[in-house]
């Protein structure tokens, strides 16, 4: 399937590795002009080398942003201008008792996963609505309906990005621009593979095994009871993002593998 993407600017935040980097990849297979962003120039560069090697296009380039940083973001937006469609990916996330979790941990979290696609949205919103044509994703999670006892601070952002993707839906009535929110399920990206492979190593067990405790004890409700793929969560966001989804506007878009138990 043509998902009429050729040519089109993508920025896609935090995508050196996990789903953004399965994203980026996917654009690029569709042709889109893709800009991946990471903390590094290594791996900007590494990312940008791989998939240009696994789709052919070349035309790939990346900006090395921490979006801790409010300066290094303003560079971001300085060095790109426009873009057709923003995927507010990056995140980043920490398994903590709430009693544990200190005041600045509350405002790091909110600063790198709310903050980071509001000061983007920002910077490309108008221009949309200008040209009549864009696309805004956030990349929320299941997390910000079924709030995680271990890491409350998590939730809460995925949550806060719902509102901010619903609120600027709103502001696109009567135009080709959509504004929506992804909902991935525990997803096997580079980070929760690291984790379970540290937790396998800690109790002696092997990562399946693992992978069954968890879906067992930790997320019971899940109905395919496993880790998904980047790829499949992918698929999602860039079908989303494609001409193709035009009647797709201010949605939570669910792609967790059934474990929220409810209807709509």
């Amino acid at each position: 399937m043509d998902l009429q993407l050729k040519n089109k600017i993508t920025l896609i935040s935090g995508s050196t590795a996990g789903i953004g980097y399965a994203t980026a990849r996917l654009f690029a297979a569709e042709g889109a002009q893709v800009i991946v962003n990471g903390r590094t120039q290594a791996r900007v560069d590494a990312a940008i080398k791989s998939i240009i090697e696994a789709t052919g296009n070349k035309n790939v380039s990346g900006v090395v942003a921490d979006f801790a940083d409010k300066d290094q973001i303003d560079a971001l937006i300085a060095q790109i201008p426009e873009v057709d469609i923003l995927i507010n990916n990056v995140a980043i996330f920490e398994p903590k008792a709430f009693a544990d979790i200190p005041d600045e941990d509350w405002l790091r979290f909110y600063e790198i996963n709310v903050l980071s696609g509001v000061r983007l949205s920002r910077a490309y919103f108008d221009r949309m609505l200008q040209k009549n044509w864009g696309r805004i994703i956030f990349i929320s999670s299941e997390s910000a309906v079924q709030i995680p006892q271990e890491m409350i601070h998590y939730g809460m952002t995925k949550t806060a990005q719902l509102a901010i993707a619903r609120g600027l839906a709103e502001l696109t009535k009567g135009t080709n621009v959509t504004v929506n929110s992804v909902l991935p399920g525990p997803t096997l990206s580079e980070g929760v593979g690291g984790f379970i492979e540290n937790l396998a190593k800690s109790q002696n067990k092997t990562n399946e095994e693992i992978e069954t405790d968890f879906f067992k004890t930790m997320r019971p409700t899940s109905i395919v009871q496993r880790f998904l793929t980047t790829d499949e969560i992918a698929n999602t966001i860039v079908y989303l993002a494609s001409p193709l989804a035009s009647a797709t506007n201010g949605a939570a878009v669910r792609a967790e593998g059934g474990l929220l138990k409810t209807a709509i």
